[in-house]
């Protein structure tokens, strides 16, 4: 399971089909911010947990109003049942204060959006092939 958090429907949709083109066929979900993300993710308020299950890797934008992927980044780390999660920051920043700030928060990769599909597609089947064949994470219940 994939949730991503992002504001951004082009950006949902072009990680959707990025996955889909890249062959990684796992459930996917998306919110539309850090606040939205917290709530999947604790089965607060519209998510049950029949309808959220645990996922497998976050997809985590920065610039998203209400909830900023920082401060739903700081909450998810903060959080004894959440902090193992993986959190990949898929950004367009590229300033150097934001790549230090979610290392510091315990974000698991930061990468840069690209802009195209093929890009996208040639990103997602990396970071595919990386979480979900060499990676080695934990259990869940």
């Amino acid at each position: 399971m994939i949730v991503m958090a992002d504001d951004d429907p082009d950006d949902v949709l072009l990680t959707r089909e990025a996955l889909e083109e890249s062959q990684i066929f796992y459930q996917f979900h998306s919110v539309a911010d850090g606040g939205e993300l917290l709530a999947y993710l604790r089965h607060e308020g519209a998510y049950s947990a029949s309808d959220s299950p645990r996922p497998d890797l976050i997809l985590l934008d920065l610039n998203m109003p209400r909830v900023s992927g920082m401060e739903a980044l700081s909450a998810i780390k903060r959080d004894p049942a959440l902090r193992g999660l993986p959190v990949v920051v898929l950004t367009t920043s590229v300033a150097e204060a934001d790549i230090a700030e979610t290392y510091d928060l315990g974000a698991s990769s930061y990468i840069a959006k690209p802009s195209t599909l093929s890009g996208m597609v040639e990103m997602m089947k990396s970071l595919g092939k990386y979480w979900f064949e060499v990676v080695k994470l934990p259990e869940t219940n």
